[in-house]
């Protein structure tokens, strides 16, 4: 037997219901927020990914599906999405079209890690950028999107932590300090941070394995070394999460280890016990430098993203079922081979109007049909034997009041539209008595 790839997993049809509310959920915050979907390349340039040596992340230098197509051209599976977008932004001149771009994106990406709980090999992820703008205030909307988006999923408990990396004279500033505090540790560096501590030295503070250690505590903070216009920036975007009430927690230590990171970076986190110390669930940050880095002129950016497994995850052991069964609106029950036929073609001119329809095709007994019925949550069942086909008949009986009824087999489709709107209408009026 031929079995899936380590680190990937099958979403069956029983699943894909609760993807569907998910990715609809996004797409309609997404739109309240005027951000637009753009789609790329699953698989990029090896350059899109790999453009600078002092890139330390495990993300770059580890875990990158990387390969030589026929041409022998290097390729790279996408691992994240914002270098994608931003690629497409530069090629198909997005700036010249607008000044500002508000783009969100969702689809699938690849890393070579560990699979672990809510982390996969092929993973899904949802983003947005917003390129073209430098003010504070595009900072706090994307952040603004992200709570939006885990409330609309009914999770609780949502807290923002929030850093600024300041300007680039500030980190210049910070980094020479931070490298002369931490060459008196080197010995006590892990092998990684101590490559870090050459090539990228902010990054030994997002490193799990040496920050509990004590001379961690004691490293320089960042806040200390920002000029005027980066502490500027930073009062702003936190003044504009107070106006919108969205509470927050500065984070000394959190950091983008990217040279084109700047400013504002945040991680948005969860209160969901069985999360454990991993109740980060979506991060972003500001980022002028990259439209520039790969190529194109020079405008800022910033943007964040979420694991989409992560939000089902979170959703699922929050209690909160995207899953609910989903009700077809009519199923036709036939009894003979010549009212098969009518059922069918009667189905069919109900799902060219909108209406979602199914029928036995397994040749199951009259009982066995209305299980179907059951199992697909029908909102209506049609039942058309020999004799209601002699009299061009059928019997219809709506589920939701138990009415049934017997009417020509044309007037199915009128018949439960106007059921539906009626339905529609009482559920409305019984909202506004409440």
């Amino acid at each position: 037997m031929i079995t899936k790839p380590k680190g990937t997993y099958d979403i069956l049809p029983k699943e894909s219901q609760s993807w569907h509310k998910l990715e609809d959920t996004i797409r309609k915050i997404c739109h309240l927020y005027n951000y637009k979907e753009i789609r790329t390349p699953i698989f990029e340039s090896y350059s899109v990914f790999h453009r600078n040596a002092t890139d330390t992340s495990d993300m770059v230098t580890k875990e990158t599906y990387d390969f030589e197509d026929r041409s022998k051209r290097l390729i790279t599976l996408r691992p994240e999405g914002t270098a994608g977008v931003a690629r497409a932004f530069i090629e198909n001149k997005l700036y010249v079209e607008d000044p500002l771009s508000k783009l969100f994106y969702m689809g699938p990406m690849f890393r070579y890690e560990r699979p672990q709980k809510g982390r996969n090999r092929q993973f899904h992820q949802f983003g947005v950028e917003a390129l073209g703008s430098s003010s504070p205030l595009i900072d706090a909307e994307v952040i603004a999107l992200g709570t939006s988006l885990i409330r609309s999923l009914g999770l609780k408990g949502v807290k923002v932590k929030i850093n600024s990396l300041g300007d680039e004279e500030s980190r210049a500033r910070y980094k020479s300090v931070l490298v002369e505090y931490f060459n008196n540790y080197k010995e006590q560096l892990c092998e990684d941070c101590l490559v870090r501590l050459e090539k990228n030295p902010l990054r030994i503070l997002d490193c799990k394995v040496c920050r509990n250690k004590g001379f961690f505590q004691n490293a320089p903070k960042i806040k200390d070394y920002l000029n005027e216009d980066s502490k500027k920036h930073f009062q702003l975007v936190t003044a504009a999460l107070d106006k919108m009430q969205i509470p927050y927690e500065i984070d000394d230590n959190l950091v983008r280890g990217l040279d084109y990171y700047s400013h504002t970076v945040f991680e948005i986190e969860v209160d969901i016990e069985e999360f454990g110390a991993q109740n980060v669930i979506g991060a972003g940050g500001r980022y002028d430098g990259l439209i520039e880095e790969m190529g194109g002129p020079k405008i800022p950016g910033v943007g964040m993203a979420f694991g989409l497994e992560r939000l089902l995850l979170a959703t699922n052991l929050a209690g909160k079922d995207l899953n609910k069964k989903e009700a077809i609106h009519i199923y036709f029950i036939a009894l003979g081979e010549k009212a098969h036929e009518e059922c069918l073609a009667i189905a069919n001119v109900c799902r060219i109007g909108g209406l979602s329809c199914d029928l036995d095709y397994l040749n199951k007994s009259l009982k066995g049909q209305f299980k179907d019925a059951d199992k697909h949550n029908a909102l209506f069942t049609c039942i058309l034997g020999d004799n209601e086909l002699e009299q061009f008949k059928i019997n219809i009986k709506d589920n939701t009041t138990d009415e049934q009824q017997t009417i020509s087999l044309y007037e199915v489709y009128p018949y439960v539209i106007n059921k539906i709107q009626s339905h529609s209408a009482c559920s409305t009026c019984k909202d506004r008595k409440e």
